[in-house]
C-alpha cells in the first residue's frame, strides 16, 4: 500500500511504500528533471562494532572500520567489478560509510531502471573469499595511511578524540591499521547478515520516474536470502559521560600554516525524533548568527589577519552524541580560541544580536527551500534524516518555527567552554 507524504510549505510530496519482506522505498518525483538519483541505504556504520542480533542472547563484537570494509567489498562481484556495469549505462555509482549508516548510490540521466536494478542486486550480493578479504586489507591500510597524512582530516579526529571518553564516534570510520588486519570473512558475513536486511534498510529515489515502476523493478530485484530478522539489532554503545577528555590535542605535520578545529561536545543525548530535530536546527542557525562569514565575529578575525576564507562551522549529531565544530587556518590558533572563548562570554550575558538571529533564519529559509532543486541534497538529506528517527519535511517548520528565546537558551546550553577542545594541526618544521 502507498502512502502519500507531503509538505504544504515546499509544495512537495514524497511517496512512501512499503515492501511485505519490510523494506521501506521513498520516491520524490520532480517533474522534468532531468538527472535521476537513488540511495540503497542500511542503518549500519562505523560506530556500530558491538551488538545483538535478535534470537542470540551474547553480544557480538567486531574490530573498528569493518562497515567501511563491507562497503569496498560489495562491490566485487564474482563476474568483475560493479563500476564497469555502471559505466556501460552512462551512469555514475558511489558509496560512503559514516558514523551511522551505510549508502550505495547512482545518478543518471538515461536508463534509470537498469541501473536501479544492478544496484538492488549488487548490494544483495556480498562476494567475500579468504583470499579477496586479505587482499582488500592492503588497499584499506594505503587509504587509512593517506588519512593520517591528511592535516584537516587528522585535526577532525584529534578533535573528538578529545570530547569523547568511550563514544565509538571518536573511532576513525575506516579503523586502524591494527584493527583491519583482525577482519575475516565470517566477520564481514556476520554484520552483512545482521545489518544488510530489508527492515534495517531503505531506498530513496529522486526524479521523473515512475513510481509503478521502481516498486516493480525493486519486487524483481529481490532475492530470497533478503530476509528481515525477527526483531530489531540492539546496539551497545558504552557510557558516556558529560566531561570531555582533554582540553587541547596538538600534533606536528608537514603544514605550512597551523589549522585548528574547536569543538563543543552536546551533553544532552537521549532526544529523538522532532525534539533531536530542533536541537540540529538551532545549533546550525547558532553557528551561522555567531560565526558565519557575514558575522561580526568573522569580520572581526578576518580583518586581524587571524583566519582566512576557510574558516567553517558545522554540527553533528545522532541519538547517543553531537558536537559543533568550528575550524580552519590560522597564523595564532590560539588566539582565534581566545577570542572566540571571549564572544561567548559576551553572548552569554547579553543574548544573541537579535537581528543577526533573524537574518540569519530568513537565510537558513531560503536556502533549505532552493536546495530542493538539487536531487543529490533532497536524497542524501532524507536518508541521514530517516535513520535519526526525523521527517525532512519537518525542517522547514521548525526553521519558521524557532524564536529568539529557545536559541539563547541553546547557545546558553551547547556553548559550554568547560565542554570544548582545541586541537590543532602545527608545522613540523
Amino acid at each position: 500500500m502507498e502512502k502519500e507524504i507531503y509538505s504544504e510549505i515546499l509544495k512537495e510530496k514524497i511517496y512512501f511504500h512499503k515492501l511485505d519482506n519490510g523494506l521501506e522505498i521513498f520516491v520524490m518525483p520532480k517533474k522534468h528533471y532531468t538527472k535521476k538519483f537513488a540511495i540503497f541505504g542500511t542503518k549500519y556504520g562505523s560506530m556500530d562494532n558491538k551488538f545483538i542480533v535478535p534470537g542470540e542472547s551474547n553480544a557480538t563484537e567486531v574490530p573498528e572500520g569493518i562497515a567501511h570494509f563491507l562497503e569496498h567489498k560489495l562491490f566485487e562481484s564474482e563476474e568483475g567489478g560493479v563500476f564497469n556495469k555502471f559505466s556501460k549505462l552512462g551512469s555514475s555509482v558511489n558509496a560512503y560509510t559514516n558514523f551511522n549508516s551505510t549508502c550505495y548510490l547512482f545518478s543518471c540521466t538515461d536508463k534509470f531502471y537498469e541501473n536501479l536494478s544492478i544496484l538492488m542486486d549488487f548490494v544483495q550480493s556480498p562476494y567475500l573469499t579468504d583470499e579477496n578479504v586479505e587482499k582488500e586489507k592492503g588497499i584499506i591500510e594505503q587509504e587509512i595511511r593517506m588519512y593520517e597524512d591528511n592535516p584537516h582530516w587528522k585535526v577532525f579526529f584529534n578533535g573528538l578524540r578529545g570530547l569523547y571518553h568511550k563514544h565509538p564516534v571518536k573511532i576513525d570510520i575506516a579503523g586502524t591499521v591494527e584493527s583491519i588486519y583482525k577482519i575475516t570473512k565470517d566477520e564481514l558475513y556476520k554484520c552483512y547478515n545482521s545489518f544488510y536486511v530489508p527492515n534495517n534498510m531503505v531506498v530513496f529515489v529522486v526524479g521523473d520516474v515512475d513510481r509503478e515502476e521502481i516498486y516493480k523493478t525493486i519486487e524483481k530485484s529481490l532475492k530470497p536470502s533478503f530476509k528481515s530478522l525477527s526483531g530489531d539489532i540492539e546496539r551497545i554503545m558504552p557510557d558516556e559521560t558529560k566531561e570531555i577528555m582533554d582540553r587541547k590535542i596538538e600534533e606536528k605535520l608537514s603544514v605550512s600554516m597551523p589549522i585548528f578545529n574547536i569543538a563543543f561536545k552536546n551533553t544532552n543525548n537521549i532526544l529523538k525524533g522532532k525534539e533531536l530535530l530542533k536541537t540540529d536546527v538551532q545549533t546550525k542557525t547558532i553557528l551561522d548568527t555567531v560565526f558565519g562569514k557575514s558575522s561580526k565575529l568573522y569580520k572581526k578575525l578576518y580583518d586581524e589577519g587571524l583566519i582566512n576564507e576557510n574558516f567553517e562551522t558545522e554540527y553533528t549529531f545522532d541519538v547517543s552524541y553531537g558536537h559543533s565544530v568550528i575550524g580552519g587556518e590560522s597564523k595564532n590558533p590560539d588566539r582565534v580560541y581566545d577570542i572566540i572563548r571571549g564572544e561567548i562570554e559576551d553572548i552569554k550575558n547579553s543574548g544573541l544580536n537579535r537581528e543577526d538571529f533573524e537574518r540569519v533564519k530568513k537565510k537558513a529559509i531560503g536556502q533549505h527551500i532552493s536546495s530542493y532543486n538539487s536531487v543529490e541534497f533532497i536524497a542524501n538529506t532524507f536518508i541521514s534524516y530517516y535513520f535519526k528517527g526525523i521527517n525532512l519535511f519537518d525542517y522547514i517548520i521548525e526553521l519558521q518555527n524557532m524564536d529568539y528565546d529557545t536559541i539563547n537558551k541553546r547557545f546558553k546550553e551547547h556553548f559550554d567552554l568547560d565542554k570544548s577542545v582545541l586541537s590543532l594541526i602545527t608545522p613540523n618544521n
